[in-house]
């Protein structure tokens, strides 16, 4: 039983001199940040797949407790919509073999138009994954929220091979309207999808996103709170991202989400101290 937390990245220009020391050599970021969260989103994996170069740096930057969930790229899930794949995947899971355990789950993030009829191509490809890797599904169609037989249709392919549902909720951060740049452009970008609770598996993954206000951010997670120590008390190690349209705070934040957890449930193991950041200066 453990609490993972994090945030959509590791290195972020408004965490200079706050979270992370500056300046500060590329590949010292990870590290520093693995002082404040002990998981962090893969994100740029969508875009690229590294080479186990780049992959064996994270490694050597990261302790064996802390973890990646590292999004699938989007050569599979959106240019080929899981078909025709096996070169770009064998290429992607030989690239992030140096993580080991700490690679937590591949996130299949699929695109919105991924749809209810979709499911029966993902349930193809997720039976063909290694059993080596655990898989998580973050979908975006609507149908998949609003119509309980498509809900239990895709649930029913996720157990194939024992994956998870990432919800994604945006439901704090759409509320009320946007009051600052980052929001604004966030609010044109981000799914409008109703709240999911429901955990498959024995380790659930939440993406939350708050707001640039940290008070507001703190008070949409409230439920948050009491589904994370819920899980907790069944059993289940569950990760939760934080996120908020600028991030200026996410690893604050981050950590204060476990706090609040864990004066629910004592038992679970703390996070890690952040390595010292040096007080900025002029010279």
């Amino acid at each position: 039983m453990r609490l993972h937390v994090g945030c959509a990245m590791w290195a972020h220009r408004s965490w200079q001199g706050r979270f992370l020391a500056h300046p500060l050599p590329a590949d010292e970021r990870l590290r520093h940040y693995a002082g404040w969260c002990d998981a962090v989103e893969g994100n740029t994996t969508f875009y690229a797949t590294p080479t186990r170069d780049t992959v064996a740096s994270w490694a050597r930057q990261t302790g064996r407790d802390f973890r990646f969930v590292l999004k699938l790229p989007k050569l599979i899930t959106h240019e080929r919509r899981l078909a025709d794949v096996d070169g770009a995947l064998g290429a992607f899971l030989d690239a992030i073999e140096p993580l080991g355990l700490r690679a937590h789950a591949l996130w299949i993030q699929l695109p919105g138009s991924f749809a209810p009829a979709d499911v029966p191509t993902l349930a193809r490809f997720l039976r063909r994954l290694p059993a080596s890797h655990r898989y998580a599904v973050e979908v975006r169609h609507p149908a998949f929220f609003a119509d309980a037989g498509e809900a239990r249709l895709l649930e029913k392919a996720l157990a194939v091979a024992a994956a998870e549902w990432i919800p994604f909720d945006t439901t704090a951060f759409f509320a009320s309207p946007p009051t600052s740049d980052a929001e604004r452009e966030a609010w044109t970008r981000k799914p409008r999808v109703p709240l999911r609770t429901r955990a498959l598996t024995d380790r659930p993954i939440v993406r939350y996103l708050g707001r640039d206000d940290p008070a507001r951010t703190v008070e949409g997670w409230r439920h948050w709170v009491d589904v994370v120590a819920g899980w907790l008390r069944e059993g289940r190690s569950p990760t939760m991202f934080v996120h908020t349209p600028d991030n200026a705070d996410a690893p604050a934040l981050a950590r204060r989400f476990h706090d609040e957890v864990r004066a629910r449930v004592p038992g679970i193991e703390p996070l890690p101290e952040p390595v010292p950041v040096e007080p900025l200066t002029l010279f």
